[in-house]
């Protein structure tokens, strides 16, 4: 493999394991022009099904019941694709969420 790739080395399915070690600095250098590419990030404390009757009835100080326990791990997803799991934190007063799992590509079922 030379040192020089291109995207089209990458349509065969090549994976970033794929790429020599030596490579793999240039590679994450190369990167740059995509730092600021905008994605949407969203980290869901859980989830809960309703009826569109049960949905207009919901008013400020109403409960809605989620599907996780209490201490559960959150989910955490780059533009509808879940990345990772995580932990809900406090910062200076601010929520924030800190990650305590990577989801690898197919490890996303569970």
């Amino acid at each position: 493999m030379s040192d020089d790739l291109t995207l089209n080395d990458f349509n065969g399915g090549m994976l970033a394991s794929d790429i020599p070690v030596e490579l793999s600095d240039k590679i994450a250098s190369d990167l740059a022009p995509v730092f600021d590419v905008p994605v949407n990030i969203s980290a869901v404390l859980g989830r809960s099904n309703m009826s569109v009757a049960q949905l207009l009835q919901l008013q400020a100080g109403s409960i809605l019941e989620l599907d996780r326990k209490v201490g559960e791990a959150i989910d955490i997803y780059v533009n509808n694709r879940l990345v990772a799991r995580g932990e809900v934190v406090v910062v200076d007063e601010r929520l924030g969420v800190t990650m305590t799992e990577i989801i690898k590509d197919g490890d996303a079922a569970g």
